[in-house]
């Protein structure tokens, strides 16, 4: 709207706003990222106190085991043994997954004319102007939140179509 009405700054500043806002929700998502990676190594560190102990259950089950020789014994000590190194497999792999899906994503400076133009692009206008460059202010609660809103939404479907 107010590229429409030809107000390029409460414009700039609407795109201003909005890239600040997928930056902070790209800040989130990487710090939840790295907040699940720490839950997860605590996780296996716990899981891996948990199998040491019933490793040492196993290894003493198999001397007994061992020394009477019935294989029956054998066979499903080793099963056990088995099943429970393949779930410590299976949680190193979620753990390493996690980790490698924490990634650090930056955002370039010429997002806001970018989104200016696509904005500009929806709206059927066209930007023959050269945009002010080197003004990029701040600013908090003084934009109409309508503007804001409605900004916030277009942004959405944006990111859906994407």
């Amino acid at each position: 709207k107010a590229i429409q009405k030809g107000n390029m700054e409460v414009a700039r500043i609407h795109a201003e706003n909005a890239i600040r806002q997928k930056n902070q929700a790209i800040s989130f998502l990487r710090m939840s990222a790295r907040v699940d990676a720490v839950a997860a190594r605590v996780q296996t560190a716990v899981t891996m106190g948990k199998v040491t102990k019933s490793m040492a259950g196993v290894v003493k089950s198999m001397d007994a085991t061992l020394k009477s020789m019935n294989l029956e014994k054998i066979s499903a000590l080793m099963d056990k043994f088995e099943h429970q190194f393949e779930t410590l497999d299976v949680q190193t792999q979620q753990m390493e997954d996690t980790m490698s899906n924490t990634t650090t994503l930056t955002t370039p400076q010429n997002q806001v004319d970018m989104l200016l133009q696509e904005m500009a692009d929806e709206a059927g206008l066209d930007l023959n102007m050269e945009l002010p460059q080197g003004q990029t202010s701040s600013v908090g609660t003084s934009v109409a939140s309508a503007e804001q809103d409605e900004l916030s939404q277009r942004l959405a479907r944006l990111r859906d179509q994407v």
